[in-house]
């Protein structure tokens, strides 16, 4: 009797599949809360009636006692408390409804203007934030952003503006790796807290953290520790013995310790109470990943710094929040009357921050960097596990080079996403065509209008980014060496600077070569290169510019529409390369198939464009 084989493997829920899963068993938790939580807040309105009428009662009648009150008052008191936990309960199903609402709606392409969109990091000046649409409504960062605080948001801000490193490339893809089919863990760090957003401002965490304080005097200690003392013993004396004197006296030296630390206390109070806002969760946010049982050796190592003079990160923060708890409390009344000056409050939640300080102010800085590495990478690792075809990108050493298979723009819809193989450097050949020959250095990209040309620069510009932050490439394969992207592609001018798109074109050109002469080797985008000029100077002009860059070790392309500079000769060190887009026009209708194809574009669209919206041409 022969075994059966082994069956094999079930393959793994889409993520369309397990969001759809999740989404429905959040479904029916909310729906089982709703009826309880509508219920107990009826329960306290009657609770509240009852204490009303038996307030009234005991009032009216001399034979109904006033103690009734308080079995009410107790059962109002229980169902504030459980109302609020299915308050809670229920606000933490909605959030995760919108969770995964937006999560199928990206994978459906529906995503633009749904998440934070990280404006705040939007400038003009950058050498291709702008270009690639990296920021703002549809843009990179939305798609990819899952962080929860600012610092997360910076971090992934940080990481897509610039390159990283090889080795550090490396461990992100490890620990994104890692991170990817986590949903438990990424389920609960997105709906910690009570809001979407927590308002933690990490610079000014770190400068309060790592300042030295206003409260440094040991007299003011020991005033805090004995005052507060003596005003309990002298206020027995007075109630025991009718001694007023020593607790007048007690009263009269708290009085003037307050006025004499007046201006610093208030100093150390508000700018304890901005530093420390929000950070219950942070604090939940470090919790849940110190108790993750992580294997990658990048991701230990990360944790590990979540510690100082053997405590951890999060209950440190949790203590830090209570102490920013006792700071906001000062503005209670209650507080304010009755504790400040007998027991002086206030100095004593100043004075437990500074104590907070001196013990881990020091590492702060290296927790907020953390808490941020941690969401960047979350934000990837989401990311990844969202477009689970897209490959990590392979680092190659030696001179600059960059190899995509089938390479597609990350910000459009599989359904209409259009690839295409580009293969710049030495041994650069596009797909399997050997008329390219070798060392194909910069591919001058022709075709007429709306054929694709831009399209393909920002496909390449944002792969190389994601590859370069060490995020999945929407590519079936991408090799290149560290790359720095520089691009002018969405170059305007400017009332404000008297410039004119031309001057502001060439400023950007001037800054690309400027950046080609340091490290890493710079990848360059051109688009419509130098077209604010007649074509006579434009070819002149392109061909030194592509000369110079290519002197300087830069790869890249460059788009035209003029086929005048598709005469441009091969460029010394390296060879240039004509490749274009086509199109095709049937009764009138013009169509793309935005296939990259080697050679010149033999024609031009822009008359029967002209003639499709009704211009007589």
């Amino acid at each position: 009797m022969t075994a059966a084989a082994p069956s094999p493997a079930a393959a793994p829920p889409s993520p369309a599949a397990e969001y759809t899963r999740r989404l429905g068993l959040w479904e029916a938790r909310a729906q089982s809360l709703e009826p309880h939580e509508r219920r107990m807040g009826a329960i306290r309105l009657i609770l509240a009636a009852l204490i009303l009428a038996t307030a009234w009662a005991s009032l009216a009648s001399r034979l109904f006692s006033a103690l009734w009150i308080l079995p009410a008052i107790a059962a109002f008191a229980a169902a504030v408390t459980w109302h609020a936990s299915l308050r809670r309960r229920y606000t933490r199903a909605q959030r995760a409804l919108a969770l995964y609402h937006n999560g199928l709606a990206r994978l459906q392409g529906r995503w633009a203007g749904s998440g934070a969109a990280g404006e705040r990091f939007a400038t003009d000046t950058h050498i291709y934030a702008a270009d690639l649409d990296l920021f703002g409504k549809g843009g990179l960062f939305e798609l990819i952003s899952a962080a929860r605080t600012r610092m997360g948001e910076d971090t992934l801000a940080q990481w897509l503006l610039a390159p990283a490193a090889a080795e550090e490339i490396r461990q992100r893809q490890a620990c994104i790796a890692e991170l990817r089919d986590r949903l438990d863990l990424a389920e609960h760090l997105a709906l910690l807290g009570q809001h979407g957003k927590v308002a933690v401002q990490p610079q000014a965490l770190i400068a309060w953290a790592e300042s030295p304080g206003v409260l440094q005097q040991p007299w003011i200690r020991w005033a805090a520790l004995a005052l507060p003392l003596l005003f309990v013993v002298t206020a027995i004396l007075w109630g025991t013995l009718g001694l007023a004197s020593p607790f007048v006296l007690v009263v009269l030296l708290e009085i003037g310790v307050l006025t004499r630390l007046r201006k610093p206390l208030a100093t150390a109070l508000e700018t304890t109470e901005v530093a420390l806002e929000d950070l219950d969760t942070v604090a939940g946010l470090l919790s849940r990943v110190e108790r993750e049982p992580f294997q990658e050796s990048a991701m230990q190592a990360l944790v590990h710094t979540l510690s100082s003079d053997g405590q951890s990160a999060s209950r440190s923060f949790e203590q830090l929040d209570g102490i920013a708890t006792w700071v906001e409390s000062r503005r209670n009344l209650a507080v304010r009357w009755f504790l400040i000056v007998p027991l002086l409050f206030s100095l004593q939640a100043a004075l437990r921050a500074e104590r907070w300080r001196r013990r881990h102010g020091a590492v702060v800085r290296v927790w907020v960097q953390t808490t941020g590495r941690i969401e960047a990478l979350g934000s990837l690792a989401r990311y990844s596990y969202e477009h689970p075809c897209d490959p990590f990108a392979e680092l190659l050493a030696g001179p600059p080079r960059l190899s995509a298979v089938a390479l597609g723009h990350p910000l459009l819809p599989e359904e209409r996403c259009v690839r295409n193989d580009v293969r710049l450097g030495d041994d650069a050949r596009l797909g399997d065509d050997a008329r390219l020959g070798m060392d194909t250095h910069i591919l001058l990209v022709s075709g007429s209008n709306m054929s694709g040309k831009s399209t393909l620069l920002r496909a390449v510009g944002l792969n190389v980014v994601l590859a370069m932050a060490g995020a999945p490439v929407r590519a079936q394969r991408l090799s290149l060496t560290p790359l720095q992207v520089a691009a002018s592609i969405r170059v305007n001018d400017s009332l404000q600077e008297g410039s004119s798109r031309f001057y502001a074109e060439i400023k950007r050109l001037r800054q690309i070569y400027e950046l080609a002469a340091g490290e890493p080797a710079v990848l360059f985008l051109l688009d419509e290169v130098l077209q604010g000029t007649n074509s006579h100077d434009r070819r002149i002009g392109a061909e030194a510019i592509l000369r110079a860059y290519r002197e300087r070790g830069a790869i890249g392309l460059a788009t035209t529409h003029d086929l005048a500079l598709t005469a441009i000769q091969a460029i010394e060190g390296g060879g240039l390369h004509n490749v274009h887009f086509d199109d095709r026009i049937d009764a009138g209708t013009i169509s793309f198939d935005y296939k990259l194809r080697d050679g010149v574009v033999t024609h031009s669209n822009a008359l029967e464009l002209m003639r499709s919206i009704g211009l007589k041409i």
